[in-house]
């Protein structure tokens, strides 16, 4: 056999497999995520620190992924930041809790030094333009809870702040 006769056959018409997958997941938090869970449960932003750079992780990570080593002290961050990023979701995902549109973002908030995702609301997704126009890098949010949070990601979101 030749090298050439090793090829595959050209294919002229786009070819796809195509894959439906329905999984549940049950984690086991452990101390890390279970205290940052219990801190959204109390409405309390809780990150951790990294004692080589110093650097406080939120949401709180168990190992700092730039030197590699355990975090140590939790450090409550504050309420306001700043947008880092955004995308504004106009097609439904299946098994999202929130029908588009919506706005998921990343934003650093006050005392950490790195970003959380979550849902920006009170916006008016209906022109596209305009609600981009309002979400910038750097754009000024704050940290709104459920009046019941349950310890879950979805307990807080994001609010443009106006000053």
């Amino acid at each position: 056999m030749t090298t050439q006769d090793a090829r595959p056959a050209v294919i002229s018409e786009p070819a796809f497999f195509e894959q439906t997958w329905d999984l549940s997941y049950r984690h086991a938090l452990g101390t890390t995520v279970g205290g940052f869970l219990a801190g959204l449960r109390d409405k309390r932003l809780l990150g951790r620190r990294c004692p080589e750079c110093q650097r406080v992780l939120f949401p709180a990570r168990s190992f700092c992924d730039r030197d590699h080593v355990e975090t140590t002290d939790w450090v409550e961050v504050g309420h306001h930041g700043v947008l880092e990023m955004f995308t504004i979701v106009y097609e439904p995902f299946p098994g999202m809790r929130v029908p588009p549109p919506y706005v998921l973002a990343y934003a650093r908030l006050d005392g950490a030094d790195t970003a959380v995702v979550g849902y920006v609301k009170g916006l008016d997704l209906s022109d596209v333009s305009a609600a981009a126009a309002r979400l910038t890098t750097g754009t000024p949010v704050w940290v709104r809870f459920a009046d019941d949070p349950r310890g879950e990601v979805t307990d807080f979101w994001f609010e443009v702040s106006d000053g």
